[in-house]
């Protein structure tokens, strides 16, 4: 296995290297259910079974990328409602640097270089009652383009593990401690990053993309009423805008 940095090097609790997991996210929750602090990281050089949002299976072969869970214990459940979008935004200001053009973002959790997928963000809760005892936040970056996936984007050729590690992990702690929903500041770097206000798409609602709001909803202006409606779940897909 590549040497990674350190736990305390990385500002963090604990860091659980595996040569092969079946998916860094399983072993994370299995991790924070025995008491795993905040700040405990797991890395793998290969998945079996990663995956992204709906059960979409992440490509996660040997070397191909940097394939991780973050546990965090955050007190503010409302700021749930908006992580992934808030992770997304300071991942995509640390990859900048790995890059051959500015990241963009696509709602709600993926980063795009161009119109390739760069890398995912999944964040699953886990509860009791009504506190939130854990998050785990699963994150997938291209370190060369998938084979199987054409339009994939990914760093350059020379970035290492260890660089982006360095970079992506001070950010992702800081937005796991944000609370309430998204800023001004917050909704004008997104809008900046945007990748589809402006385009046509056919799910979740059949129209033109607005951006988001505080609350993280997606604004679509409908094809069919044209008015201005919301989704707070779901895939955003493109599609080809309709005939006049």
């Amino acid at each position: 296995m590549a040497v990674l940095p350190s736990a305390s090097t990385l500002g963090l609790a604990a860091l659980h290297h595996r040569a092969t997991t079946t998916s860094t996210m399983d072993d994370a929750h299995r991790l924070a259910a025995a008491g795993a602090p905040a700040g405990t990281l797991v890395v793998a050089d290969r998945q079996e079974t990663g995956r992204g949002r709906a059960g979409r299976v992440w490509a996660s072969a040997p070397g191909a990328g940097l394939w991780m869970t973050l546990i965090e214990r955050p007190r503010d459940r409302d700021m749930l409602e908006v992580l992934a979008l808030r992770l997304g935004l300071a991942l995509a200001v640390a990859l900048d640097p790995f890059v051959a053009s500015s990241v963009r973002l696509k709602w709600p959790n993926d980063l795009f270089v161009g119109y390739g997928k760069l890398a995912g963000i999944l964040v699953e809760a886990r509860w009791r009652e009504e506190l939130v005892e854990w998050v785990a936040i699963g994150v997938g970056v291209n370190m060369r383009p998938p084979v199987d996936f054409v339009d994939a984007a990914s760093v350059r050729g020379d970035v290492s593990r260890a660089e982006l590690l360095t970079a992506m992990m001070p950010v992702m702690r800081a937005a796991s401690t944000g609370t309430g929903a998204l800023s001004s500041d917050e909704l004008l770097a997104w809008r900046a990053r945007d990748l589809s206000v402006g385009r046509h798409v056919s799910a979740p609602i059949a129209g033109v993309v607005q951006g988001i709001t505080a609350d993280g909803s997606l604004m679509v202006r409908s094809d069919v009423s044209g008015a201005i409606k919301s989704a707070r779940s779901g895939s955003l897909v493109f599609s080809a805008a309709p005939s006049s």
